[in-house]
């Protein structure tokens, strides 16, 4: 069996589903509560809404503040924290906005931080061996020649949990060289069917955590179709240490345990190839049955469809107290037409109000106009409308959200 670990995704507690909150926590800072991390609201276009109402519920209202969600853990966001496997960092969603849908490269999310004994300094080279007429070694300076645009995609841990504020989620613009082109590069022998990727992860300090070392196999179809490809630099620039310079895979689509950081060996398999143990750690997490001991027993680790609220912010309209819920809807592979949300299992879903389009595989942004009629806890929960879209983790309510609304706030 090929030797592998669980440090390039997401292994952290789920808080529990619809459970009721205690009481939430304070209003942000006053920069959140000014409205400084958004951009003016006449200036967001927020597309056409779902139930066919085209104007702004809150054209001409002003904007109060933000109020937090509840039963979430109060951890530093966008920063950097930790060394080697046990290094973090959570992506601030709330943050986000159409105008801005990106995260910067110094807020993307971090499950694994680099190691200590990674070398950047020599001549980096990616092996390409097992089942081909010839091995070969690609030079990163014949990568960098071979690269190319490839747009904006998302990536998601698959133990993106509510506690850490669903912050193992992020989206960057990417440049790199499809794996289909690296492929081409060499002649494989007959029985090929599936590709092992590996990266350096060998690490100064032992880990609580995580275990060294991390490879993924994939079929040679699904790397194709996904358009996965090796990342050599991310929103323009030259990827960084912590990402997985000088070169990353990036599948588009698939969970980030995928997503092999430091790159320095792709390896041509057979059907015969046993489970890596990244694949057999996350194997509940990507929904597989049971734990498979062989690579061709995994079904493909596809992102379902997902939906959560990003923040909540308090406006006075003509004079009344109005709430606006923000969101992201992301995973799957069609567009969603119809997504629903409710503020408590005793009401109805209903469609939110707007439903912007994605940017290729990237998240899609939604807003909701909420009125509550009493203070009091409430779940926000969403489901797209469509039986046939696979969208188990957001029918269990994993992506559910809590927020206590006071008397003050109505």
């Amino acid at each position: 069996m090929f030797v592998a670990v669980h440090q390039h995704d997401e292994c952290l507690p789920q808080v529990g589903s619809e459970i009721m909150p205690s009481r939430r926590s304070l209003l942000k800072s006053s920069a959140i509560a000014a409205g400084l991390l958004l951009a003016p609201a006449e200036r967001i276009v927020w597309g056409k809404s779902q139930s066919g109402e085209k104007k702004d519920p809150f054209l001409g209202g002003k904007k109060l503040g933000v109020i937090d969600f509840s039963e979430e853990l109060p951890i530093e966001m966008g920063a950097s924290q930790g060394s080697e496997l046990d290094g973090r960092l959570y992506t601030d969603l709330s943050v986000l906005t159409p105008e801005a849908p990106t995260t910067p490269t110094q807020s993307f999310y971090l499950r694994t931080r680099a190691s200590n004994l990674l070398d950047d300094g020599r001549a980096w080279t990616v092996r390409l061996g097992g089942m081909v007429r010839q091995p070969a070694d690609v030079s990163l300076e014949r990568l960098k020649r071979m690269e190319k645009a490839l747009g904006v995609h998302l990536m998601e841990c698959a133990g993106n949990t509510r506690a850490f504020h669903f912050g193992m989620m992020s989206a960057a613009d990417w440049t790199g060289v499809p794996v289909s082109d690296v492929l081409d590069l060499i002649q494989t022998a007959p029985g090929v069917t599936r590709v092992l990727v590996s990266g350096f992860d060998r690490y100064q300090a032992e880990s609580a955590t995580s275990i060294p070392g991390a490879s993924w196999i994939f079929t040679v179809d699904d790397l194709i179709s996904s358009r996965a490809f090796l990342a050599t630099k991310m929103n323009g620039e030259p990827l960084t240490r912590d990402h997985g310079a000088p070169v990353r895979l990036v599948v588009p689509g698939w969970y980030g345990c995928t997503c092999i950081k430091w790159i320095n060996e792709i390896t041509l398999v057979g059907d015969d190839a046993g489970a890596t143990s990244q694949m057999q750690e996350y194997s509940s997490r990507t929904d597989q049955t049971g734990t498979p001991q062989h690579a061709k027993d995994y079904r493909p680790a596809v992102i379902g469809y997902a939906a959560t609220p990003i923040r909540i912010e308090r406006w006075l309209v003509d004079g009344r107290i109005k709430f606006r819920v923000v969101g992201l809807l992301w995973g799957g592979s069609v567009a969603v037409k119809i997504l629903e949300i409710r503020f408590n299992p005793e009401e109805d879903f209903v469609p939110v109000d707007r439903l912007m389009p994605a940017s290729g595989d990237s998240w899609s942004f939604w807003t909701h106009a909420w009125t509550p009629k009493v203070a009091g806890n409430y779940l926000i929960r969403l489901r797209v409308k469509d039986p046939a879209v696979p969208s188990k983790r957001l029918d269990s309510g994993y992506y559910l959200r809590s927020v206590e609304i006071d008397e003050g706030d109505l």
